[in-house]
């Protein structure tokens, strides 16, 4: 017979959705518990007082009753709110998508402090720099800290080092050479391996600043996109939503460049 207990934890609000009866189930991130899910009873009714801390990214303090895998938010404080990234549509998508990569990536209930300080990290940095490169960075550590570090300076098939015309292999988790290559594979030349090594050993308390190639940015992020999808064996959902904005974005330039030149 499972026991029912109660503790109080901080943790980050990866993903809530609406229930039955006017409640929310949430999905949240603690540093001691890992990765678990609790409901909200009557959440959604005006008068309550959790409904308003639980909102996606907040990072809150909650008093958690009940048995696991059937547990109840009883209590709960934000301690950051990051509404800033609810109220911009970029940093909404960003944020999301480091939240859903968090949920698919690790199961339930393995703590990792390494990932709770990442992802608050994240969130506090998106509104004050690059949030494309800002997501890249920690997407690939935290695809590392998963355990699918990639392999970027020598080919995994042969130990050559890294040249211009190498490729990216998902299912061999890294760089193939030319020499190895048997089809076509995503290019990964040498810039694509000086980004991926800055990013992976990005120190965020200090972050270094430097210039980032659009070409080589995009086949990055494509990389790791199609990584994700590999090893997910699916599409992340929040990546769509990604692609959408790009191409809007694209879009947008484009009519405005034809207007500038009527």
């Amino acid at each position: 017979m499972n026991m029912a207990r109660q503790y109080v934890t901080e943790a980050i609000l990866l993903a809530v959705r609406d229930s039955a009866h006017a409640d929310r189930m949430v999905t949240l991130f603690s540093r001691e518990h890992g990765k678990f899910q609790a409901i909200a009873h009557g959440a959604r009714q005006p008068k309550s007082r959790l409904g308003g801390c639980l909102q996606p990214f907040a990072s809150i303090r909650a008093a958690i009753a009940g048995t696991t895998g059937v547990e109840t938010i009883t209590q709960c404080e934000i301690i950051n709110s990051f509404r800033e990234l609810r109220d911009d549509i970029t940093l909404l998508s960003y944020a999301a998508f480091l939240s859903e990569l968090v949920s698919e990536l690790w199961p339930e209930r393995q703590p990792d402090e390494f990932v709770y300080d990442m992802l608050l990290t994240a969130y506090h940095t998106l509104p004050h720099r690059n949030p494309r490169i800002t997501a890249l960075a920690s997407g690939w550590q935290l695809v590392a800290l998963a355990g699918f570090h990639p392999e970027y300076s020598v080919c995994v098939n042969c130990g050559r080092a890294l040249d211009q015309s190498a490729g990216f292999s998902c299912d061999q988790g890294g760089c193939i050479c030319h020499y190895c290559q048997q089809e076509p594979l995503p290019e990964f030349g040498l810039p694509a391996g000086e980004l991926m090594d800055k990013l992976l050993k990005l120190d965020w308390q200090q972050p270094d600043s430097f210039s980032v190639n659009s070409r080589t940015l995009l086949q990055l992020e494509n990389i790791l996109y199609s990584y994700l999808e590999y090893h997910l064996g699916k599409p992340l959902k929040s990546l769509s939503f990604i692609k959408q904005l790009a191409r809007s974005s694209v879009m947008d330039k484009a009519s405005q460049s034809g207007d500038n030149k009527g």
